[in-house]
């Protein structure tokens, strides 16, 4: 399934089993940690583990490359 930009939020998410990416953080309320879930071949869903209450944010595949191409070149 090719999924265009705006119909991400329009795929169902019901029952997504989110999988936690940890690291970063490791202060005082414990390390970072976000949820992240496949929702269908290229998509996914992001969501912060400590607050599961304040949704998702869901990207395809190349944008979560691209953004951790970004963060590798960071200081």
């Amino acid at each position: 399934m090719s999924a265009r930009l705006h119909d991400l939020y329009q795929l169902p998410s019901d029952g997504l089993l989110f999988q936690a990416a940890c690291g970063g953080n490791d202060g005082e309320e414990g390390e970072s940690c976000a949820g992240l879930a496949e929702i269908a071949p290229g998509v996914w869903a992001i969501k912060d583990l400590k607050n599961p209450e304040a949704g998702t944010q869901r990207y395809t595949t190349g944008e979560l490359r691209a953004l951790a191409a970004t963060i590798g070149t960071l200081p």
